[in-house]
């Protein structure tokens, strides 16, 4: 009976590896200085965009300072004390929060996104200090996987906490038919049950801890179980056992 087909991006639809891609810095800062400090605030973080940076500057074998006070804010971004100064790296909507001033930055943040790249500000003293963006690999099967449920005459859907440019973008490139962007985590389960109310026979697939919840309002759940959460594995009614999406037509 199942009629539309609900994706989680990250580490379902991509490979869940993002990278670092570009350094863009205002005056007040130099590139190594801003990934020192983003990659200082992300050390508290299990994000995997916040584990990109970390990554990148233990690549550059750059020394991080120490950090305190850490806020991780749902769809938003976090907040860091470090060496007595609060460093905030987020989206657009939490430099708002902050009064931090995006000035033409925003438009380079929207031509990243346009190319299905994550773009993330760095702010500090209500001064943006530069962006940051992750970009993370589309699984070669992801492509041929959506065209099948296509053919089975499925609708396929993305949902993610990303913005709508890069959700586009990325959508774009795997074929799937529309995209629901910028969701918090706590509202998969609602994305999922509004289709149900429109009649919909609804699948979704996702592997983090945070699709647990779309996972089991789904009239079935499917988590992608090689690199899949216990958590999503434990909530899903069926788990695919390897990262190849094209099980998922099989």
């Amino acid at each position: 009976k199942i009629d539309t087909i609900i994706f989680d991006k990250t580490g379902t639809i991509t490979e869940g590896k993002p990278t670092v891609t570009d350094l863009m810095v205002t005056q007040a800062i130099s590139e190594e200085q801003l990934l020192r400090l983003a990659a200082a605030a992300e050390q508290g973080s299990e994000h995997p965009l916040g584990e990109a940076i970390v990554e990148s500057a233990k690549t550059r074998k750059l020394e991080l300072p120490k950090l305190s006070d850490f806020t991780a804010v749902s769809g938003f971004g976090i907040s860091a004390n470090i060496e007595g100064q609060t460093l905030f790296l987020g989206n657009s909507k939490w430099m708002a929060q902050q009064g931090i001033e995006l000035g033409d930055f925003e438009q380079k943040a929207q031509a990243l996104a346009a190319q299905g790249k994550t773009p993330m500000y760095v702010g500090q003293h209500q001064q943006l200090l530069g962006l940051i963006a992750v970009a993370d690999t589309i699984k070669e099967t992801s492509r041929e996987a959506i065209a099948l449920l296509h053919e089975m005459g499925l609708e396929t859907i993305m949902l993610t906490g990303d913005n709508q440019l890069t959700a586009q973008a990325i959508a774009k490139q795997v074929g799937i038919d529309r995209v629901l962007s910028d969701v918090l985590p706590e509202e998969k389960a609602r994305e999922v049950k509004k289709l149900q109310e429109a009649g919909r026979h609804v699948a979704m697939v996702g592997d983090g801890i945070n699709d647990g919840p779309a996972l089991a309002r789904a009239d079935i759940g499917f988590a992608m179980g090689a690199a899949g959460t216990g958590t999503a594995i434990e909530t899903a009614d069926v788990a695919l056992m390897d990262d190849d999406l094209r099980k998922l037509p099989r």
